[in-house]
């Protein structure tokens, strides 16, 4: 698994970024972000609670973004995704500049 940092306008969303939610039962959580639907909503998955085959639909009012994004998310499985954000939120990462 290979994080990027991103350089880019901070406001903007990509898919593959990695954010955290403000709002909600999930509140405090780490997230990738699968697809943005439009520019109010965006599907998230964290291979555990939310997983690559069912999404959460979440408003982007209600989430921060996190200046990351996880390169290969769409060849994860939900267990490989669910290690790579645990290891993300130990602070134990590769980051590709």
């Amino acid at each position: 698994m290979i994080f990027s940092k991103i350089v880019e306008n901070k406001f903007d969303l990509r898919e593959g970024q990695l954010i955290k939610s403000k709002c909600g039962r999930d509140k405090d959580g780490i997230f990738v972000i699968k697809q943005i639907l439009d520019n109010d909503y965006v599907l998230l998955i964290d291979g555990d609670e939310r997983k690559i085959e069912k999404p959460k639909r979440k408003n982007i009012k209600h989430i921060s973004k996190i200046n990351m994004t996880l390169d290969d998310y769409k060849t994860m499985s939900n267990g490989e995704l669910k290690k790579a954000i645990k290891l993300f939120k130990e602070g134990s990462v590769n980051v590709k500049k």
